[in-house]
């Protein structure tokens, strides 16, 4: 497994919560606010999002792309984050 960064490792150490979305691993302030601007306000609200595609990574990560502008590395920082939450909690 590659190496994740320390703000990947804090959001699957603990149980999601109320997390703003900017808490994602990939999703800083400019795309956070994308997001918010899309009703994406919480983490837990794009966790539903990336259910609904069934975990699937290729289209979370064309999701991300088209909805708010993230580019590949985002992208798959903030679905590498939302599948080892899901493994750790789910």
């Amino acid at each position: 497994m590659s190496t994740t960064s320390q703000k990947h490792r804090n959001f699957v150490a603990e149980p999601m919560g109320e997390k703003p979305v900017t808490e994602l691993a990939g999703i800083g302030e400019v795309l956070g606010t994308r997001f918010v601007n899309l009703g994406f306000d919480k983490a837990y609200v794009v966790l539903g999002q990336f259910l609904v595609l069934k975990k699937n990574k290729e289209l979370f990560i064309e999701w991300l792309k088209d909805s708010i502008g993230a580019n590949t590395k985002q992208a798959s920082d903030c679905y590498q984050c939302l599948s080892d939450w899901c493994d750790e909690f789910l």
